[in-house]
């Protein structure tokens, strides 16, 4: 009687994980696809100036992957580099000046705005001294990039050009990340896929929506909308900055667009296990509003969705239940196949889709990490600061 009970409960629990993919796979914004790219804009009769802004912080390791790109875009228009060095202590800074001198380029300065006040987090700091220094130039758009992103020739022009096109008041790319390692390779496409399941891209650019989000490794904000919706003093304390921006400019009346992009590459490398932990769980729980029912029930929805199925096709023919190895093998069947774009969009082996429950798992662990470092009173830690307890993401307006 207790097997029969135990069977019957994993064979609903199953039926509903299949029921949830089927839905994620239909009525999710067709979050799996990996079409949504910059559209090809219209080309603007005459280009509008340009101030890119890098913050920076012990980026010397990468650097000379990264700034030279910037400096090398070729954009008919006024165009300007501003690097706020932000606290570096490996010489950055001058590293920048240097490879300016080195490979010429668009113009560029070089600035320090010294330690974030509290209340500010390091990055949104030094944007903010960065987008003030570029004000004084009046920019008709501004580029966010990290350091550690590279950009093809060009890259801005045709972010400028759909903005134009379009009437967007952000354009964003979510940088194509690296994928060399073997952590690399099982991590980083499903962070990708994740993300874009939290928010599909599809939603983001329709007239009217409500789903709100960016990618902080490269977003074109058009300066008028930064200072209406009051960016970045307006997100000061964000840890998940970009989406935070985005939310801010949809408050606001703007319009947003995000895809995957061609020709914008983080440089920045994650060999170990550890890193991709590291920087997963630095946000994850912020993400989640720092709201225990929200981890819990987040917890329980990456069991259900992403780990039952196996469990079930392994337990169902474990146990005799045909119909529980059956559902199980579905569920597993839709998640493979939602994952198959993302890992070709990344050129890895389609034989990597089957293992998605497994990160899944690992993912799972570093968010209730997260937590655990929260109340710890570690917070969110990066490069030498710890935002012990950062104010949450605002709600989508």
């Amino acid at each position: 009687m207790g097997q029969t009970a135990r069977v019957s409960a994993l064979l609903w629990t199953v039926a509903g994980s299949l029921a949830a993919w089927l839905w994620l796979l239909l009525c999710q914004g067709f979050f799996w696809r990996t079409d949504v790219r910059l559209p090809p804009g219209t080309p603007p009769a005459v280009w509008p100036s340009v101030c890119v802004v890098v913050p920076a912080r012990d980026e010397a390791g990468l650097l000379p992957a990264a700034l030279p790109s910037v400096l090398a875009q070729d954009y008919p228009g006024r165009a300007e580099v501003f690097l706020v060095d932000d606290g570096s202590t490996d010489g950055t800074g001058e590293l920048a000046r240097e490879l300016s001198r080195r490979h010429g380029g668009l113009p560029l300065t070089v600035s320090s705005p010294g330690e974030p006040p509290a209340g500010w987090t390091g990055k949104l700091w030094a944007v903010r001294h960065g987008i003030g220094l570029a004000r004084a130039r009046g920019p008709e758009y501004l580029l966010l990039t990290d350091a550690d992103i590279a950009h093809a020739p060009d890259s801005l022009r045709r972010l400028v050009a759909a903005a134009h096109s379009g009437g967007f008041d952000v354009v964003s790319q979510m940088a194509r990340l690296r994928v060399e390692s073997l952590w690399e390779r099982l991590v980083v496409p499903a962070f990708v896929y994740f993300f874009a399941q939290l928010y599909p891209f599809r939603r983001i650019g329709r007239p009217g929506a409500r789903t709100s989000a960016a990618a902080g490794g490269c977003v074109l904000l058009r300066a008028e909308a930064a200072a209406r919706a009051r960016i970045p003093d307006a997100i000061r304390h964000a840890v998940i900055d970009d989406v935070a921006l985005a939310r801010a400019v949809r408050r606001s009346g703007g319009r947003i667009w995000l895809g995957l992009a061609d020709g914008v590459d983080s440089v920045r490398p994650y060999p170990r296990l550890h890193d991709l932990w590291r920087m997963v769980a630095r946000s994850a729980y912020a993400q989640l509003r720092h709201n225990p029912l929200l981890l819990a029930g987040t917890v329980a929805g990456l069991a259900v969705v992403y780990l039952v199925p196996p469990v079930a096709l392994v337990a169902g023919l474990a146990l005799g239940s045909m119909a529980t190895a059956v559902l199980g093998a579905l569920a597993w069947l839709v998640m493979t196949g939602t994952y198959l774009p993302m890992l070709r969009y990344y050129a890895q082996p389609p034989w990597l889709a089957p293992l998605l429950p497994f990160t899944a798992f690992l993912y799972l662990l570093m968010t209730v990490d997260s937590a655990v470092r929260h109340y710890r009173g570690r917070g969110a830690a990066w490069k030498g600061r710890t935002y012990t307890r950062p104010d949450a993401v605002p709600d989508e307006g």
